[in-house]
């Protein structure tokens, strides 16, 4: 039976993204998505970038991809917006270009045709979520790359036949959630394991098709496959509404 994997956040961990790709070993049916965040942070964006482009079926767009394409708007760097990438990890991403400047173009002009979701029927897979008071023709980018606790701390799933598939919120800011576990809410699956947070380390990828879980910690030389319920952390929505604003920030332009 093919499988279909779909990865966290990998926020420029090109060694970590490789190490997790040969321990998911997929064959020639099996297609592998990605939730957005390839780049910044980590020290290779860009062959984070390369990889995904050239191997994975399919990548939303994050929030740091928005602000990649916001800080470059119209092809020239724009000042304003550019600070806030910097802030948010751009620095490293332009560092991982310095030995290939003219692939940077190439790049930017891939990125900024990602899509905000994509529907394969059963999964829906977006970078944040959405806002569960909005129907879906009225979701913007911001809702998409975004949203954090209007989404999560809905009680009522957003689609009825389809599981949401996110990354964006590092799921240990969640209440009671050690890390490099997995996040379940009402009709969604949060698998961003915080790869670049020194609390963590690890990077994830889930099979959904066979309910296994992937992760690999880049920090360490730690590799595990096991039964993605081992793993996954059912979430109550009121104590997402009420989590402590210490918690939230944790994760703030992640």
């Amino acid at each position: 039976m093919a499988r279909r994997f779909f990865i966290g956040d990998i926020h420029g961990h090109y060694d970590g993204l490789r190490r997790l790709w040969d321990l998911m070993a997929p064959g020639a049916d099996d297609q592998v998505y990605a939730v957005g965040d390839l780049i910044d942070r980590g020290p290779q964006s860009a062959q984070v970038v390369d990889f995904i482009r050239r191997y994975a079926h399919g990548c939303v767009r994050g929030n740091h991809e928005q602000l990649i394409l916001d800080a470059f708007a119209d092809g020239q760097l724009n000042l304003p917006t550019l600070q806030g990438w910097i802030y948010s990890g751009g620095q490293a991403t332009l560092g991982s270009y310095v030995e290939c400047p003219n692939v940077l173009d190439d790049h930017l002009a891939w990125i900024g045709q990602l899509p905000l979701y994509i529907d394969l029927g059963d999964i829906w897979l977006v970078h944040a979520g959405v806002n569960p008071v909005l129907p879906l023709a009225a979701q913007s980018s911001y809702e998409m790359c975004w949203i954090r606790e209007t989404f999560h701390g809905s009680v009522t799933p957003f689609f009825a036949d389809k599981l949401i598939i996110t990354g964006h919120t590092i799921t240990f800011t969640f209440p009671t959630v050690a890390p490099g576990q997995i996040v379940a809410g009402c009709g969604w699956l949060d698998i961003d394991t915080g790869v670049y947070h020194p609390r963590s380390g690890w990077l994830t990828a889930i099979d959904w098709d066979h309910q296994l879980a992937y992760q690999v910690n880049v920090f360490e030389e730690l590799s595990r496959v096991c039964p993605l319920a081992e793993v996954t952390a059912q979430i109550d929505p009121s104590l997402v509404r009420r989590r402590p604003r210490t918690l939230a920030g944790a994760e703030r332009l992640a």
